[in-house]
């Protein structure tokens, strides 16, 4: 079987129907989808397949709601491969919490107890701190670094997420962000606001991180199984508590995307599945590759997906 490694998406994949193929056809994904909106209190299930998608994109919702999704595709490969065991777990942001699960650290009910609180946190932070994410494309992370020391104007935008070699993520407030912004078109970037509610991974929402903290305190958390890299470090982690340490903080800092996937290549990945809603990572690590390389990447959140995944991991 191939050296395999499993991503998991965060938000900006959310779409209107996600999960709903699994769901409906699929009493184990029901029982997801049914723990998911016991425990978050949120009809996970109508804001799925329904929406209004505005709804979807509040983070309140949308950790619990894409989460689920994520879980569910895990669970449905696992069914269809029950020996499968990837070398490598991560996932973008939010959807590190699915690789955490995927890796053995959490329990299903604590998975979706954590983004439940880390969404319920990072939307309060986001009404007392308003902001938002923009990405820049085209300038590489050495610059935008530079241009943000050389900012001098008013409010606050720092870098979200290092995503690719080209492909950088502000957080901040409007002013911050415009002017950041300004800097960044004029010296050839295309700028794109995200459609998010929250400047994620900034100062901005640093006032959940130690009430997320003492929330997690109460949750029991076990060493991984499976190698998981994480976003605030771009490496491995085995430590419970240190890992506790890692997610806290992972609210307000920086997602190291290209130093983990980085990692992967260097350390012999064959092929790299995205499993959860879109291919929004699909498309970033296809951007991360080298030109000539014979690693396979893939993306899955439906059943014919699914099954092209296991034909292919089921190669010798």
């Amino acid at each position: 079987m191939k050296k395999a490694a499993i991503i998991f998406p965060g938000q900006g994949s959310q779409y209107l129907g996600m999960g709903q193929v699994f769901v409906e056809h699929d009493p184990d994904a029901m029982a997801v989808m049914d723990l998911a909106e016991k425990i978050s209190g949120f009809p996970i299930r109508r804001l799925c397949f329904e929406g209004p998608i505005e709804d979807v994109t509040r983070v309140l919702y949308l950790q619990p709601a894409l989460t689920a999704v994520n879980l569910i595709c895990w669970h449905q490969l696992k069914k269809r491969l029950p020996h499968f065991c990837p070398a490598f777990l991560a996932g973008h942001s939010l959807g590190e919490y699915s690789a955490l699960y995927a890796s053995g650290v959490l329990s299903l009910e604590d998975t979706l107890a954590l983004v439940t609180k880390r969404g319920e946190l990072m939307e309060r932070e986001g009404a007392r701190n308003p902001g938002g994410m923009r990405a820049v494309i085209g300038l590489g992370i050495e610059e935008i670094e530079r241009i943000l020391q050389e900012y001098s104007g008013p409010g606050v935008a720092v870098v979200a997420n290092h995503n690719t070699g080209v492909q950088v993520v502000l957080s901040g407030d409007t002013r911050g962000l415009d002017g950041v912004s300004q800097l960044c078109a004029a010296r050839g970037a295309k700028v794109i606001a995200l459609n998010v509610s929250v400047a994620n991974h900034s100062p901005l929402v640093a006032g959940a991180v130690a009430d997320f903290a003492e929330y997690m305190a109460g949750i029991y958390f076990q060493s991984p199984e499976i190698p998981v890299l994480f976003n605030a470090t771009g490496g491995y982690e085995h430590q419970p508590r240190e890992i506790k340490a890692i997610m806290a903080r992972q609210i307000a800092s920086r997602v190291r995307w290209l130093e983990s996937m980085s990692r992967m290549i260097e350390e012999g990945v064959e092929l790299v599945v995205e499993l959860g809603p879109k291919n929004v990572l699909t498309g970033m690590m296809r951007k991360i590759l080298p030109r000539k390389t014979d690693i396979l990447c893939l993306q899955a959140d439906g059943p014919e997906a699914l099954d092209e995944v296991v034909r292919v991991l089921s190669k010798r």
